[in-house]
């Protein structure tokens, strides 16, 4: 396999093959820095040097209904978070306002649940059109489970950007990590959001005892799902889950993955999630070169690194925030991003 062609196919907007991301993926550690060059040409090709930042309101937190394996929000978690009933419009729109003034271009509302009732799309909408009213060209994604008819339209008009609903893992995988609900009730709310107008962004958690082969399906039906924005978790273990304590990567195996992802869905944009701190940590830099998107600050139950810690990583990298001018460095930040939701979470055993 020649890694290299791999990466000049790519940069043309054509997919790898199955045979050749489970090659990717099985590739020892001394093809690393041609594994990332590879997945780098696409990068490059269709996102230049911008990094897109993303910034998490976490609107409803805990109390859920749903038994996934690997949630610190599950049902029965004893993982120590906060929990409550959605934010005051007022403070998530403040909260919002924090991630915009440190460079975010896409705002994402979260709430925990199976799915939102029509009231509670209404909130979503409330929350959207403050943000929007300041922030006319920030884009909204919002998260809130399965979609019932009718409501995905509904957060279109609203003027929400996208909708967020991670496949998690594969089909063949799926009822070792959840037993309330299906893949299938998963692929139906990203056709919903997709039809409706909204931005489809769905992605997984890499870590949770998946295969290689398991890991490629999943690339692939995103590929198939048309999945403008792939965010690639790795399991945070949570003390309290039934996932708890196991950790089955390394930050070559979390580079491995991108790469595959990139290379399989080059056009899209690929973010690295939650657990980049923890399983990729001083490597989280070659992971820009292969992915063009990430989080800023802390995650729904968990710390992230310091935003400005993210912004300076960003500058390190030689690149640039979506939205600025090539020549125009990223500016550290003492800017302390904090949420009420975040940071509280017991540090994971790993």
């Amino acid at each position: 396999m020649q890694l290299a062609e791999l990466g000049e196919r790519a940069s043309r907007g054509e997919s790898i093959t199955r045979e050749e991301a489970l090659a990717v993926l099985t590739t020892t550690d001394d093809q690393l820095l041609d594994v990332v060059a590879a997945a780098s040409k696409p990068r490059f090709a269709f996102f230049g040097n911008r990094v897109r930042v993303n910034f998490l309101v976490n609107l409803k937190s805990g109390l859920c209904p749903e038994d996934c394996f690997y949630c610190s929000q599950r049902l029965g978690s004893g993982a120590e978070i906060l929990k409550y009933s959605w934010l005051p419009p007022e403070e998530a729109v403040a909260s919002a306002k924090a991630g915009i003034a440190a460079g975010a271009q896409r705002v994402c509302l979260v709430a925990s649940g199976t799915g939102p009732s029509n009231r509670e799309v209404g909130k979503i909408r409330e929350i959207t059109e403050a943000i929007k009213a300041d922030h006319p060209g920030v884009e909204i994604c919002a998260c809130a489970g399965f979609l019932k008819d009718g409501q995905a339209e509904a957060l279109a008009e609203s003027g929400v950007d996208a909708y967020n609903h991670n496949l998690n893992t594969a089909s063949s995988h799926y009822a070792n990590i959840c037993t309330t609900h299906t893949y299938d009730d998963r692929v139906d709310t990203v056709d919903r959001a997709r039809d409706s107008g909204l931005s489809p962004c769905s992605g997984f958690i890499a870590g949770m005892g998946e295969t290689p082969e398991q890991l490629v399906d999943l690339a692939f039906a995103l590929r198939e799902l048309n999945a403008d924005s792939i965010p690639v978790n790795f399991l945070l273990p949570f003390d309290g889950t039934p996932l708890k304590g196991t950790n089955n990567l390394t930050a070559h195996d979390c580079l491995r993955i991108l790469a595959m992802v990139r290379l399989v869905n080059p056009r899209s944009e690929v973010r690295i999630a939650a657990g980049r701190e923890l399983h990729l940590r001083s490597m989280q830099v070659l992971g820009l070169h292969i992915a063009n998107s990430i989080f800023l600050g802390d995650y729904l139950t968990s710390e992230g690194q310091p935003g400005k810690a993210d912004l300076d990583m960003i500058a390190d990298a030689g690149m640039v925030l979506e939205g600025m001018k090539d020549a125009e460095p990223v500016k550290p930040t003492d800017v302390t991003i904090r949420r009420r939701g975040a940071g509280t979470a017991a540090l994971p055993n790993t």
